[in-house]
């Protein structure tokens, strides 16, 4: 595949941005994702991010997408991202519901009730209306400037489950709401990754590489552990270190025409740092010929 390779910066925590991106560029990434940090104009994206050898890779929007009252925000909100996103030469746009700390009918939060959710724990149906709504006017928004809405998964949101994101995508219109998957997410909450490709490759236009360690997954599922104390126990793993079957999915993605941003991520480290983490994931994609 002829792809662009980006790097996230969320395994960097408390850590000064330009030695991020520094530290993105030295691993051998070609680019990392923007985000609206003090308000930047995508001139100012561009020169930061050149100065470090890097280009912008597509960034993330998330939001409480089913809180009717918040509607009229979020569609500013991704009249922004399209301005920005458009000046940056981007296609994408990552587009993810929240809901981790909102406490759900069951009295508990997502964050408490990962890879074990219960119907109590998810949006009633008019809340998830108003989320496919919601998401359907922003796909729109992004288009009138040539970007697509790439729906992305999170494990802890109201959009976790295979059953939510399959119901997300059936109320939205596929030339509109396309698919900016995470690997990480789709295997931590049980959803068999290859399978899910393999089902939508015509609509995944992105994706976030994130692997993680499928036995500290079946035994969290098992004790109901919430997200932090998966988090604790190591669930995330370096690309190539974990379970997720990398070249399958590669294969499946490149019989498609892929040829989009990949961002890899890890979002907690067991390695020594940061950089040694990224170099890891780096090489080990470069040995599949990414």
């Amino acid at each position: 595949m002829q792809v662009e390779l980006g790097c996230g910066q969320i395994t960097w925590r408390g850590v000064p941005e330009e030695s991020v991106l520094d530290d993105i560029h030295q691993a051998g990434y070609a680019g990392a994702p923007w985000g609206p940090r003090g308000g930047r104009t995508a001139a100012q994206i561009r020169d930061l991010y050149a100065s470090h050898g890097l280009v912008a890779a597509p960034g993330y929007l998330g939001g409480d997408f089913w809180e009717k009252s918040k509607q009229d925000e979020h569609l500013e909100t991704a009249r922004k991202y399209a301005s920005i996103s458009a000046e940056l030469g981007l296609t994408e746009v990552y587009v993810a519901a929240g809901g981790f700390n909102q406490t759900t009918r069951s009295g508990r939060t997502r964050r408490q009730a990962v890879t074990n959710v219960a119907p109590e724990d998810k949006l009633t149906d008019e809340e998830f209306g108003v989320l496919t709504g919601t998401v359907q006017a922003i796909g729109e928004i992004l288009l009138e400037r040539g970007v697509r809405c790439c729906f992305h998964n999170h494990v802890g949101t109201f959009v976790e489950t295979e059953d939510e994101i399959e119901r997300l995508l059936a109320a939205t219109d596929p030339e509109v709401v396309f698919l900016g998957p995470d690997t990480g997410h789709l295997a931590w909450a049980g959803v068999d990754v290859l399978e899910f490709a393999r089902r939508h490759k015509s609509r995944i236009k992105t994706m976030h590489l994130k692997d993680i360690d499928l036995a500290v997954q079946a035994e969290g599922h098992a004790a109901g552990w919430d997200y932090s104390t998966f988090e604790q126990n190591a669930i995330w793993a370096e690309i190539g270190e974990g379970g997720v079957d990398f070249p399958t999915l590669f294969g499946i993605l490149d019989s498609a025409g892929f040829g989009g941003w990949l961002i890899v991520e890890t979002d907690v480290t067991q390695k020594s740092s940061p950089l040694e983490s990224a170099k890891i994931s780096r090489e080990n994609l470069r040995a599949l010929g990414i």
